[in-house]
């Protein structure tokens, strides 16, 4: 079994990842700002704290993905 066709597969996707960030640039600048305000100095984030800003920016790659895929 060869390997070749899911490296082909995660290389294209990771090329769309730039087109995909631009198109949700608000979300994730909002994720960001939580993120670091969240992990001031040497505190870890903790799961959860920025839940609904990453579930925002996961949903717009999903549409973004999607609408690029038509």
């Amino acid at each position: 079994m060869s390997g070749t066709n899911v490296w082909s597969r995660n290389r294209e996707k990771l090329r769309l990842f730039p087109d995909l960030l631009a198109q949700c640039a608000v979300e994730a600048a909002a994720y960001g700002k939580c993120v670091a305000a969240t992990t001031t100095g040497r505190q870890e984030l903790q799961k959860d704290l920025c839940a609904k800003e990453f579930e925002a920016l996961k949903t717009c790659f999903t549409n973004a993905a999607k609408k690029r895929a038509k």
